[in-house]
């Protein structure tokens, strides 16, 4: 007869080794779905940037070279950093403000669900209406649209960290005599960290999706302070100019992927 111990040990690893298949079962779709829709993907196109568009015969990194001294391409990223720039800290912002006074409002349900009605407008409207205000299209048009589209969602993820706030602990430092900058600054800020970093990713690469409003202002070829890389590549696109194409969309996604780690590395830190 086998010790009890033994019998254990072997019952609780294979509980673990079924649990451990569990969890790969879980994960297998959402897995399978990103290899097919994002990395074969990603890696044709690394494929084709070191390719001609026709004949696919092998230029080394020859459309790199093409790309970094093509003037309308420097043109369209000087802007597109600049609009990601003067963007995302107006949203973050924003979205705070909007979600502080929201819970502050004891039915703020209505007021809530309403803020929402940004993201459900349909673009053409948005932009059109902006335009109309402003009489021409012009990078304001472009940068309010943005705000307008994505507030939404950002005041939804700012107040369910605000919600988040360990009430119980923001008493206790007023019953010490904290004051409301210095219960900001040590209690609510820190515990809101994981709310802004998910915020800031998801207003950075909508950033780049800007191109309707764009388009729909001012067309294929708007004035040069609108002028974006989503324009750059739709009329590449259309002069199935494919190598530049690839080669610019594997440094978009390598600058991407490079802000995210930073991002994450700088969060991580601060945690």
């Amino acid at each position: 007869m086998k010790p009890f111990w033994r019998l254990w040990k072997k019952s609780h690893c294979t509980w673990r080794s079924r649990e451990r298949r569990s969890f790969l079962l879980f994960l297998a779709p959402s897995f399978l779905g990103v290899l097919i829709f994002v990395i074969f993907p990603f890696m044709d196109v690394v494929k084709r940037s070191f390719t001609t568009a026709v004949t696919s015969e092998f230029v080394g990194a020859s459309n790199y070279r093409t790309v970094f001294a093509n003037e309308a391409f420097r043109l369209a990223v000087k802007n597109t950093a600049v609009f990601t720039i003067v963007c995302i800290p107006l949203l973050v912002v924003s979205g705070f403000i909007a979600a502080v006074l929201l819970s502050h409002i004891s039915s703020s349900g209505a007021v809530k669900s309403f803020s929402l009605l940004t993201m459900a407008m349909p673009t053409a409207a948005v932009a059109i209406v902006w335009e109309m205000i402003f009489y021409k299209p012009s990078f304001s048009v472009l940068v309010i649209s943005y705000i307008w589209k994505n507030i939404g969602y950002t005041i939804v993820l700012w107040f369910a960290g605000i919600l988040a706030v360990s009430k119980e602990t923001i008493e206790a430092a007023q019953v010490d005599g904290a004051g409301g900058i210095r219960i900001f600054r040590y209690i609510i800020l820190p515990d809101l960290k994981g709310c802004l970093f998910t915020i800031v990713i998801l207003s950075v690469l909508n950033s780049f999706k800007i191109y309707r409003e764009a388009y729909l202002v001012a067309g294929s070829y708007p004035p040069k302070d609108m002028y974006l890389l989503q324009h750059l590549f739709n009329n590449w696109f259309v002069n199935l100019e494919l190598d530049k194409m690839a080669a610019a969309t594997v440094c978009m996604g390598v600058v991407l992927f490079v802000m995210i780690f930073i991002l994450q590395k700088l969060w991580d830190n601060e945690m």
